[in-house]
């Protein structure tokens, strides 16, 4: 009896392909899957597009390790393991996974495109809106997830917010303009 297929597989090939996903786009994601791409031919909107096919094949929990686990594969196939950021990586796809719910389901690459130039653009890109510099700089940004931060410089400054002098760590909270606001159901 053959072995069963890893999760990403089987919800591949089970799934059918969203609308607006052509065959072209499923090529471009093999090619990719398959290191057929040339490092020097896959650009910023490259990664864009390829996190855009895995989140409409799949639901987040799904595409988001998918993707992760081909970029990865791809920079060790290129030699360049160091070039793999974590938290620029998840914060395409949680923007992309955004921008997708404000999308019509009918929808192709080049719709998402058109309606999100800012996330195509790569210097300056959208992250400085929501991450400090140093941050996405840090190796510990590179290893792994780290929360947006921008908001602790810009709006909390304004706001009499900030960094305490001493150590530097955040002092206050995020102002309320960026804090998530909860519905009291009424």
């Amino acid at each position: 009896m053959d072995a069963p297929l890893p999760v990403a597989e089987r919800s591949r090939r089970s799934a059918p392909p969203q609308p607006g996903v052509t065959d072209d786009d499923l090529a471009f994601a093999r090619d990719f899957e398959r290191c057929r791409v040339a490092a020097d031919a896959f650009h910023h909107e490259d990664h864009v597009r390829l996190a855009w096919i895995c989140l409409r094949q799949a639901p987040l929990a799904e595409a988001a390790p998918r993707f992760i686990r081909l970029l990865r594969a791809f920079a060790a196939h290129q030699g360049a393991d160091r070039l793999y950021h974590e938290t620029i990586t998840w914060a395409y796809l949680l923007l992309i996974q955004d921008r997708l719910t404000e999308m019509p389901q009918r929808h192709d690459w080049a719709d998402l495109a058109e309606r999100n130039p800012d996330l195509l653009a790569y210097r300056p890109s959208i992250l400085p809106r929501y991450y400090r510099e140093e941050t996405l700089a840090s190796e510990r940004a590179r290893r792994g997830f780290v929360m947006p931060d921008a908001w602790l410089d810009a709006p909390a400054a304004a706001a009499g917010l900030g960094r305490d002098s001493a150590s530097g760590k955040p002092m206050g909270r995020a102002p309320a303009a960026v804090t998530p606001r909860r519905s009291s159901g009424g």
